[in-house]
């Protein structure tokens, strides 16, 4: 038989039986005196081979080398590795549905909200003092977070957060905001600034402080410098001094 009517018998196009030649997954067929490919059988069966185990998922290198039978792995072998991947591809689908269910369910949804379940779990905990810019930036930091992370980190880090949840812990950290906000515009040698930073470092919850006392990054991290040009110099002052105080050092 002809290119064509080995092609349409497997159900692919020429093009595919061209590209398996190529590849070495169809080895090429004697030719007429004409010069015309001729197929018979053989070829036909070991086409439709190669598209089913195409279609299941198999690269054409692992094709043909289990279609030639000298393939290192058996072919159960790279089946079940297929499945595998196969499943991290479907959880991969189902979390990211989750996500656009979340969004769906916002009557005005906007690009902050594209965050992963547990975090978008974690801001709504929040919402009580979402109304103050400092916390608007917290929220907007762990967004970035949520988006830099590996998932396991991250949630890692949101049960270490979780005690700043209570209504007590958001009680203090609004109170924090404020004062934080009062200081807009005065001297970073202001008196306040010690003791605000004192109590913000106070704020955090015990086991998150000994995290980020081993993790967090030095005042001169450019995403710590970035972090403070936002704030005002009394501001930056009270958050450089509780870094210092939660990584155990003494404020300069």
């Amino acid at each position: 038989m002809r290119i064509g009517e080995l092609a349409a018998l497997a159900g692919v196009s020429t093009r595919t039986v061209r590209h398996y030649h190529h590849q070495g997954v169809l080895p090429e067929p004697p030719r007429r005196v004409n010069g015309y490919r001729e197929y018979g059988l053989r070829d036909a069966l070991r086409l439709a081979r190669a598209r089913r185990l195409t279609e299941l998922g198999l690269s054409l290198d692992e094709v043909r080398d289990v279609l030639a039978g000298d393939s290192a792995r058996e072919l159960r072998e790279i089946l079940l590795e297929l499945d595998a991947d196969l499943a991290r591809q479907e959880a991969g689908i189902r979390a990211r549905r989750e996500r656009l269910a979340a969004l769906l369910s916002e009557d005005s949804p906007s690009p902050d909200d594209a965050v992963s379940p547990r975090m978008a779990e974690f801001l709504r905990c929040l919402e009580p003092v979402r109304g103050s810019a400092f916390a608007a930036a917290d929220a907007e930091l762990l967004a970035l977070l949520d988006t830099a992370a590996e998932p396991e980190d991250r949630d890692r880090l949101l049960e270490l957060m979780r005690p700043m949840t209570t209504p007590e812990a958001l009680a203090r950290a609004e109170t924090l905001h404020r004062r934080l906000a009062e200081l807009d515009g005065a001297d970073p040698a202001d008196s306040r600034v010690a003791a605000l930073a004192a109590d913000l470092a106070a704020h955090l919850p015990p086991e998150l402080a000994a995290s980020l006392a081993r993790t967090m990054p030095g005042a001169d991290d450019p995403f710590a410098q970035a972090f403070l040009a936002d704030l005002s110099p009394a501001q930056a002052e009270v958050v450089r001094q509780a870094m210092a105080l939660v990584a155990g050092g003494e404020p300069s």
